[in-house]
């Protein structure tokens, strides 16, 4: 049956209730019940019909098909693999080694984030890749300089997706190409190639672009406001860089404060073994799903993700394991690090499970196919690109994914540009994407949302609440360039206006952190 505007009942109720409440499970779990009931209220024994479909739902994020579900279940696996490499380089004195190494390359708070930042523009592969290898690594760091983990996962939130929607040698560049190619193809547009168009598209995405500058322009300021700012002077002042009341840390093993003597090594090797073997599985995966010719494009459009992270993952932990083996650990404390590994990952797991679960429940209501309806052709065209920032945002907000807001949105996006002003083709996919990434951001269901917190082990709603003034800001910023992009039609005009008003937007920002220091 169509559920219209009630659709939206679960997802809003969801997210009220982890704002009131910051129990993330339990109100994940109402807006996942209220939806199955809705789904299956004219079904006889309709609650049991609910029951039975949410068992379905999650039975499939492990097993599908007659098989193992190769991209959730492989994630969690990857998460648990992950949580054992961190725990065994914390048991094994690297951590604490890394960071009193890196105390002597950056001597300061703003150095140690803009550092932590560059790290997540420079690992473009994949959003998920990036959210918990950037966490891990400067986890240790970020620390030993008391800047809250709230903040790091921020910083890492805020140039993992960003840099991936734009970088046409990615997962997400290569996926989102070949959705533009067939777009293109249907309306029989050819004034440019699909992988030209993207990279035109890339200044054209004002959120990716003011967000990555706003991370910076956060460092080096101390743009610290709201609850952003009662994290870091509780790191500040008292060294907790997370709030231990609200307890168990998604991806802290609470082995860091170990007292054995380490080695730099101990971190460095695994990793750097995790992001070669990761990306070496990339490519392997990607040309085995290509057909005729393997070219980068095709290899990164075709490759397994999950599979790669996992394959990736595997190979870092043997490596892990023996390393802390030659370095004297004992086989018992790698015992005890492993298993404090699998439980420091348990909570990011369950609020995976729950989210995960609630998506496909949003999907079955559809909620993201009644946003997309609000777009009315008859709409002034000077407005559309602004209005369909608007429209993703909220569709990624209430979903948790931009994936799915790409796959409904994009080719409604074409559509209207097709039968409206062909000009208006790459502004209207670009819009798309702005807004897919900016609800992403705002949306405490969002995978990456989840991912990014785990990485920086921070706790999920933590981030939610900090992340989220400096996501609205520059949805706001974004909203007025691209009115000023479909007024003017000018690129450039846009990236002013948006340029103008970032500048105002930080100096503004500075002047009130200032005060609020004296």
């Amino acid at each position: 049956m169509e559920h219209g505007i009630l659709s939206l009942l679960p997802p809003i109720l969801a997210l009220v209730m982890v704002i009131v409440t910051k129990r993330v499970l339990f109100s994940l779990g109402v807006g996942i019940v209220v939806g199955a009931l809705m789904i299956n209220q004219t079904e006889e024994l309709f609650i049991n019909q609910a029951l039975s479909q949410v068992g379905t739902i999650v039975t499939n994020i492990f097993y599908v098909d007659g098989g193992i579900n190769t991209w959730e279940f492989y994630i969690i696996l990857f998460l648990l693999i992950l949580g054992m490499i961190a725990s065994l380089i914390s048991i094994s004195g690297g951590s604490r080694a890394f960071g009193e190494w890196a105390l002597t390359k950056f001597k300061t708070r703003i150095s140690v984030q803009i550092a932590s930042a560059v790290l997540g523009l420079l690992i473009f592969i994949d959003d998920y890749f990036n959210s918990l290898t950037v966490g891990n690594v400067s986890r240790p760091l970020t620390d030993r300089h008391r800047i809250s983990r709230a903040k790091l996962a921020y910083i890492v939130d805020s140039t993992s997706a960003p840099i991936c929607v734009i970088s046409p040698v990615s997962s997400w560049g290569a996926s989102i190409i070949t959705i533009i190619a067939g777009i293109f193809a249907t309306h029989n547009f050819t004034e440019y190639g699909s992988l030209q168009a993207f990279l035109l598209m890339g200044p054209m995405n004002f959120y990716a672009v003011f967000t990555i500058l706003l991370v910076f322009a956060v460092a080096y300021f101390k743009l610290d406001f709201g609850p952003m700012r009662v994290h870091e002077n509780r790191a500040l002042s008292t060294g907790e860089v997370v709030d231990k009341t609200k307890g168990p840390i998604p991806g802290d093993s609470n082995l860091d404060k170990n007292d054995k003597e380490g080695y730099v090594g101990n971190l460095l090797w695994p990793i750097a073994a995790l992001i070669m073997s990761t990306s070496i599985f990339m490519v392997i995966t990607g040309i085995e799903g290509t057909e005729g010719s393997a070219t980068l494009l095709k290899v990164f459009e075709n490759t397994d993700v999950a599979a790669s992270l996992l394959y990736g993952g595997l190979v870092s932990l043997v490596i892990t394991i023996v390393i802390v083996l030659v370095r004297s650990l004992s086989v018992r404390d790698m015992g005890i690090g492993l298993w404090a590994g699998i439980k420091s990952m348990l909570p990011a797991i369950y609020i995976l499970i729950f989210a995960w679960t609630i998506i496909e429940i949003i999907g079955e209501l559809g909620t993201g196919q009644f946003l997309a309806g609000i777009v009315d052709e008859h709409v002034s065209l000077a407005l559309l690109p602004a209005l369909l920032f608007v429209l993703a945002g909220v569709m990624a907000f209430s979903t948790g994914t931009s994936w799915g807001t790409f796959g409904i949105m994009l080719p409604i996006a074409g559509d209207i540009a097709a039968a409206t002003d062909m000009s208006l083709m790459l502004p209207v996919l670009a819009a798309v994407l702005a807004g897919a990434i900016f609800g992403d951001h705002c949306s405490p269901i969002s995978d990456t949302t989840i991912l990014s917190s785990t990485g920086a082990g921070s706790h999920h709603i933590d981030h939610v609440l900090t992340q989220l003034p400096y996501a609205l800001i520059t949805g706001a910023i974004s909203i007025l360039a691209f009115l000023a992009l479909g007024v003017t039609g000018s690129l450039w005009l846009g990236l002013l206006v948006g340029g103008i008003l970032f500048t105002l937007t930080v100096f503004l920002l500075r002047i009130i952190t200032l005060r609020l220091s004296v």
